[in-house]
């Protein structure tokens, strides 16, 4: 019996070993720029090499996952703002509040899943005219060029390469507006989604990332309709960024929906704002660049996070349509429209003008 136990005792070992080796690898490879900056072939080699990490790793993590507890969202917080583990930091959310934009910058703000990547490639393409590059002769990937600013894993602020003549920096962000570094030199445009098609997104791309590990359906719906939701609430995101909208110029609101419906009318939007004169033909190139089945057919420039062992070969963009909402299940729905309701009350934020779902005294089926 006891040599039974010294095996197994060997056999943990070994996989507790393998795993701090993984990890330390893992962020030697993808921390910063390190996956988004290499050429198309050397990013295909990692996943591939992930991949096959992954059979070691998923049946760990299946293992680990029935452990209670375990399978939960990993998060911090800072000043009131729960942000993603994996991802950011005290330190990153820090750094954020207190960053001096110039006149150079352009923030892409979204709460998380709504669009984020979208407008990113609608900003790139205008700013370069529609003839923005993202092959390895270019830029490479979206965020070899646009720093995620409260994220670990971009291009620095430092190094992001200036776009067009107007040398303009494209940076992303999901913070709400009470941690947003704010120019009036600078330029926002925000971007807001149904909240059920961003719950449905946000728990499809938590999913891909965490694989077993992903907390129970249940449980993340509960944090969603929460203030412990990375970057604060729904309701009060677009309560925020409304606000700022209507108060300050320099600020753009646009939301997914209206980008499904014109994209063209919002590529010139996006223009006006940065001061950008397009043509009738420069603007329906960037459109097209920008349209779904472009976006598509080159996923691999992207990605919004490095691939994790559970996600190699998974699909980063799923179909891009305002019928996301309407694929989960109707106790979910409910839920979250009467959560936004009730967080929305007291709002700026016209919700019934643009989800008439959200109405107050709605009740949707």
């Amino acid at each position: 019996m006891g040599w039974v136990i010294g095996f197994a005792l060997i056999v943990v070992a070994a996989l507790a070993g393998y795993g701090a080796w993984f990890v330390r690898w893992y962020n030697r490879e993808t921390l910063g720029a390190a996956y988004f900056a290499r050429r198309a072939e050397g990013r295909r080699a990692f996943k591939k090499q992930l991949a096959r990490h992954g059979r070691i790793i998923t049946p760990i993590a299946r293992a680990f996952s029935a452990i209670p507890g375990v399978r939960r969202v990993a998060s911090f917080e800072f000043e009131g703002v729960t942000g993603p583990l994996q991802t950011c930091s005290t330190g990153l959310f820090e750094r954020t509040k207190h960053f001096v934009p110039d006149e150079h910058d352009v923030f892409v703000a979204t709460q998380m899943k709504c669009g984020t990547t979208w407008m990113q490639q609608v900003v790139y393409e205008v700013l370069s005219r529609g003839k923005g590059d993202l092959s390895d002769e270019g830029h490479r990937h979206m965020y070899a060029l646009s720093p995620w600013i409260e994220s670990r894993h971009s291009v620095s602020l430092e190094a992001a390469p200036r776009i067009g003549p107007e040398k303009m920096r494209i940076i992303k962000t999901h913070m709400p507006t009470r941690l947003c570094p704010y120019s009036e030199k600078a330029r926002y445009v925000y971007v807001l989604r149904h909240p059920v098609s961003c719950f449905s997104s946000t728990a499809d791309f938590l999913s891909m990332l965490a694989g077993p590990l992903i907390s129970p359906s249940d449980e993340l719906l509960d944090w969603y309709c929460s203030d412990d939701m990375f970057w604060r609430s729904w309701p009060e995101h677009a309560d925020g960024w409304w606000r700022w909208a209507q108060e300050r110029p320099n600020v753009l609101f646009v939301h997914y929906e209206e980008m499904l419906d014109d994209l063209p009318g919002v590529v010139a939007q996006v223009a006006r704002l940065l001061d950008v004169e397009l043509t009738a033909e420069e603007i329906a190139t960037v459109a097209e660049k920008s349209g779904f089945e472009y976006m598509k057919a080159h996923e691999d420039v992207f990605e919004m996070a490095p691939p994790s062992p559970f996600s190699a070969g998974g699909a980063f963009l799923k179909s891009g349509s305002r019928a996301r909402e309407r694929g989960r299940a109707d106790t979910e729905r409910q839920r979250i429209l009467a959560f936004c309701r009730e967080r929305l009350a007291d709002s700026a934020y016209p919700a019934e003008r643009f989800y008439p779902e959200l109405a107050s005294g709605t009740n949707s089926q």
